[in-house]
């Protein structure tokens, strides 16, 4: 499969180490695009749910293409979630094309790009209600393998998946209320800032939209996740994109064998084997 060239691409809320997480997706994503800039928009690894009894290869392999794709000339720029909040104590580190960091302002054709995950407007990520988040964040693992076994069934009986937590979420006033409330307040912050572009994460909703107050306007973009969504946002040809997985577009795609890698219960450190020698 031959490569697309494209400028940017951000993703956002893979959510690794979760059950909903459609890693393969991903990798086969990651694996069709040719970006001269990756940008990771927060909540990529969730450490919130981590555990090392779920971890699958598939997940382990994004990660290895991440560093593949930073290895061939790629600038990967990792900004940090709430999810991934741990990596925050490491903000600004650089290690080769790899950067570490909140948030980032970056130019394209003169025109201000602001990202930034998107966590810093959600209260219910902040002080006790983190608590009842991450707990939360359980019942949303056992609705998603509910989901997942539900849309096995209806593909083999040849309909349409669907997504139980899109279908509450844009069923109750309060989200969809909130979400907006989201929106606005990123794109009137990023306008008076001078930003002309403003691109978060975090709610789990793909949006482009041109946001305009009083004081002038701003194009507000989400990359929505790979949960339930599977998008993400390419700047070619001198604008944004909204990308949206296809499966058919990957059907001729080989599955490849992921070799899992079994750790032992003990660790052995005796060996007799030489790695390098020093001259001196």
């Amino acid at each position: 499969m031959e490569k697309r060239k494209i400028d940017v691409c951000v993703i956002s809320d893979v959510h690794l180490g979760t059950f909903g997480c459609q890693a393969k997706e991903v990798l086969n994503y990651l694996r069709s695009i040719q970006p001269k800039t990756l940008i990771l928009n927060g909540d990529i690894i969730d450490i919130w749910q981590f555990s090392k009894r779920f971890f699958p290869a598939s997940h382990m392999a994004v990660i290895k293409e991440i560093f593949n794709i930073a290895s061939k000339g790629t600038k990967v720029v990792y900004i940090t979630g709430n999810h991934d909040e741990a990596l925050r104590k490491y903000a600004d580190f650089e290690m080769g094309n790899i950067q570490l960091t909140d948030k980032i302002v970056f130019e394209v054709n003169g025109e201000k790009n602001w990202v930034f995950h998107g966590d810093v407007f959600d209260r219910t990520t902040k002080g006790s209600a983190k608590i009842l988040a991450k707990l939360g964040g359980y019942g949303y693992d056992l609705l998603i393998i509910l989901n997942s076994l539900f849309n096995w069934i209806s593909r083999m009986m040849g309909r349409e998946k669907m997504s139980f937590s899109k279908k509450v979420k844009n069923g109750v006033k309060q989200a969809v209320s909130w979400i907006g409330n989201f929106e606005q307040t990123a794109a009137e912050l990023a306008i008076e800032n001078g930003y002309q572009y403003v691109i978060c994460g975090h709610i789990h909703q793909p949006q482009q939209r041109v946001v305009t107050t009083d004081k002038g306007s701003v194009t507000y973009l989400n990359s929505g996740d790979w949960i339930e969504n599977s998008t993400s946002l390419e700047y070619y040809d001198n604008q944004w994109h909204l990308y949206h997985y296809d499966p058919k577009q990957f059907e001729h795609v080989p599955s490849e064998k992921i070799k899992i890698v079994h750790l032992n219960t003990e660790l052995n450190v005796m060996t007799s084997e030489v790695a390098f020698q020093v001259s001196l």
